[in-house]
This record gives structure tokens, sequence and C-alpha cells, in this order.
């Protein structure tokens, strides 16, 4: 079914139901977040049940997940109604090892999201669980590398370059923008557009 396909960037998962019909119950097809695959499932009774479980596999049960999360339920229609759990923090097996009770009535559309902030791997023989993902600091150092190659071509290469600066030594193309985030002095230039400009050993020009 169309409505069973779950969409997921980066962390994120997104479930669009668009009706329930005379079932009660929804899954999801899998989808991949981290190392698993993974299921949604949505019950409708006197509330609605919502499960997160991965998919039953050697990989699930020889490496289990331990998983933090959020899942945040909404309704379509004019009156717009969000449904937010707690941060969940749990050893995730089984289809019966998180349900969560939203005390609402849905009717028609609605959209499940779950936002994993962690996901660890649960070592079967004890000791600590490791994360699937890189920390913090190994993030950001791999997107300050990657923001770095990227300023760098856009200078070798001249892409949207904006000025040009005249030395003895010869020209270069540069952006305003990166000049004046680097130095008050451009940014003053730029801004005031001084006559600081011309100079007998640098001469900027706009192109």
């Amino acid at each position: 079914m169309a409505d069973s396909r779950v969409e997921t960037i980066s962390r994120l998962a997104q479930w669009r139901i668009d009706n329930f019909g005379p079932c009660s119950y929804k899954k999801s097809d899998p989808f991949k977040i981290g190392i698993w695959n993974w299921h949604l499932s949505v019950e409708k009774n006197r509330y609605l049940y919502v499960r997160l479980f991965p998919e039953p596999s050697r990989l699930s049960k020889e490496q289990p997940p331990f998983a933090r999360f959020i899942i945040r339920v909404s309704n379509g229609g004019a009156n717009r109604r969000l449904y937010i759990s707690q941060v969940n923090e749990r050893l995730l097996r089984t289809c019966e090892d998180f349900v969560w009770y939203v005390d609402c009535t849905i009717h028609g559309r609605f959209i499940v999201d779950v936002e994993f902030l962690e996901l660890k791997i649960y070592p079967l023989n004890g000791g600590d669980a490791s994360s699937v993902w890189p920390s913090d600091g190994m993030m950001q150092s791999v997107s300050a590398q990657s923001t770095l190659r990227c300023l760098a071509r856009m200078l070798d290469e001249g892409i949207l370059a904006d000025t040009v600066i005249h030395t003895a030594g010869g020209t270069l193309k540069a952006h305003k923008a990166v000049l004046s985030a680097s130095s008050p002095v451009f940014q003053s230039m730029f801004h005031h557009d001084l006559k600081e400009k011309e100079s007998s050993t640098i001469y900027i020009e706009d192109i």
C-alpha cells in the first residue's frame, strides 16, 4: 500500500497515513536508520497505539539496538493538533518493547515522525553500548573539512567571485562576503565604499 512507505533523511523518519479505512491496525514497510531496518505500527482503539521496533533479523538479534528517540503524531485538517512523546531510552528487540499510548481520536490523514537522538549497539556479552554514529566532535570536524574544501574550490576556480584584488605580485579573484566575514577592514571597505579600496599596494575592483 502507498501509505505504508516511510520517508527518511539523516536521523529522521516520517510516515504519512492517509486513512485507516475499515482497518484498525497498520504496519509500515521497513526503513533503515543506523545499521538496522525498522518498522512503525499504529493501532486505533480507544487510544492510538504507536510502536517502534527493529525488523526481526540476525543483526537485530545479535546486535540489538539501544535507542534514544522522540515520536510526534500530528493530524491533518483545519484543527491541526500535535502530540509529542517524552524522550525515550530503551533496548528494542520486539514490537512489545516500546508502545506509546496517545490519548486521542484521529480521523483521516495523520503523520508519525520519529527523531533518533542516539543509536547504540547493545552488547549481549555485557559491557558498554557503542554508538553507531560518530561523536559530535567528529561530525563537526568532518563538516568543517567539507566546508573548507568547498571554499578552497570557490577560490581556486573563481566560482561566483565578485571582486578582484590587484597586488604587486598579481591578481586574485575573491568573494566580498568571505573577505568581509574574515576582516573588519574589508567589511568597512565594502560597506562604506571607502577610497582605501585603492592604494599603492592593493587595488580592488568589482566584477
